[in-house]
């Protein structure tokens, strides 16, 4: 695990908010908050971040110390989710649903991405900004490119009425800021996807917001969009971090629409690679992307909904026209402005960290330290 500051990770104006997040202790998992520039232990008030969320539990517990010192000795920062569901929309961008269509006719093969990235670019590029998804000029479109013989499985999400929703990663297994982030073993194009993550109670209000790094494997994805669970969802393949900034009169839901989050790629070969995502151009508003996870679903332990990302990368890292993959060693480093900071090392699923805390070692270990009526 990379040694980082937390006050490093923060948001220039961190102590005017309110941040909810979890830490490892000695004893085991803790839910701390920042507020003030300080740090408090909620554990013995509420011990699990979705119960803190259920009953809008942010205040009161132990003052640890000041932001500025961190954590105390023998704790490290966990993701700040615990017993939320992991969900993620994908496709919610006009450049992230060309570059999906390009996976697919490609099947997975990065040597024909530029190729097939500049017809469709040509024909469809166009087209697909200018149209709000589910509306007649949608319909319109979606007539348009059927006609051309150029239709596609991920602009009927990208333009159709219902949105791509997926769950990403099972309860428990996201990894936070500083730890190492996972790709298979076994790809050779696939790249991070810096992204908002919406967290939300059982009924669906959204509460506040994080950074979230939605590991991709192109290749896998592209061969088929039935892969999609094993592209998605492995070993770290999950970032979330670093905190929830909860909301509050000085950060809205408004904050989050007008939110760029920035992406820096450090390889160690001494690549650089730097591309931002900017919420504005979003397709599909978050509180509508929200409605449509919660749909006729229910999550008695709340969620937490990755917004998905404008950012592809197609700048290329060895071969020409390959574009780019991830290498072993890779600092990825997502900010955005009032969310803070969330970076991670690159590894690959096979040797990162072995997942070892599920729910009922998680359970097990809150009944031992007598915290099992504070969930």
């Amino acid at each position: 695990m990379t040694a980082v500051s937390i006050a490093d990770m923060l948001p220039a104006d961190h102590a005017a908010g309110r941040f909810l997040g979890r830490a490892m202790s000695p004893a085991g998992p803790c839910v701390i908050a920042l507020r003030e520039g300080a740090i408090f232990d909620l554990t013995r008030e509420v011990a699990t971040v979705s119960g803190a969320i259920a009953r809008r539990s942010f205040g009161g517990g132990e003052r640890l110390g000041a932001v500025a010192d961190g954590l105390p000795s023998g704790w490290s920062l966990l993701s700040p989710v615990d017993l939320q569901c992991i969900k993620a929309a994908g496709v919610t961008f006009a450049l992230s649903a060309i570059e999906r269509v390009i996976e697919e006719r490609a099947r997975g093969d990065a040597s024909r991405a530029a190729t097939i990235r500049a017809q469709l670019e040509d024909k469809i590029g166009a087209g697909i900004r200018a149209v709000v998804p589910g509306t007649p000029e949608a319909a319109d479109l979606k007539a348009a490119l059927i006609e051309a013989g150029m239709w596609s499985q991920y602009l009927e999400v990208a333009i159709g009425p219902d949105a791509e929703i997926f769950s990403k990663s099972p309860v428990l297994s996201a990894v936070g800021a500083g730890a190492e982030i996972g790709v298979r073993s076994d790809s050779d194009w696939n790249n991070p996807e810096p992204e908002v993550v919406l967290a939300c109670d059982p009924r669906g209000e959204i509460v506040g917001a994080a950074l979230g790094n939605d590991v991709n494997l192109r290749d896998f994805e592209g061969r088929s969009a039935l892969l999609l669970s094993k592209a998605k969802d492995n070993t770290a393949s999950c970032a979330i971090g670093p905190f929830i900034r909860l909301f509050d009169d000085g950060f809205t839901l408004d904050h989050v629409r007008e939110a760029e989050v920035e992406l820096l790629i450090e390889g160690p070969e001494g690549y650089r690679l730097e591309g931002a995502n900017r919420m504005a151009e979003i397709s599909r508003d978050p509180q509508e992307l929200v409605r449509q996870c919660l749909s006729e679903h229910h999550y008695p332990d709340g969620f937490v909904l990755f917004c998905g990302t404008l950012f592809a990368p197609t700048q290329d890292r060895d071969t020409p026209g390959a574009g780019f993959t991830h290498k072993v060693g890779d600092r990825v480093t997502i900010r955005s402005e009032r969310i803070g900071t969330l970076t991670n090392t690159v590894t690959t699923s096979r040797d990162a960290p072995a997942w070892s805390m599920g729910i009922g070692d998680f359970v097990r270990n809150l009944a031992q330290r007598g915290l099992i009526d504070r969930i």
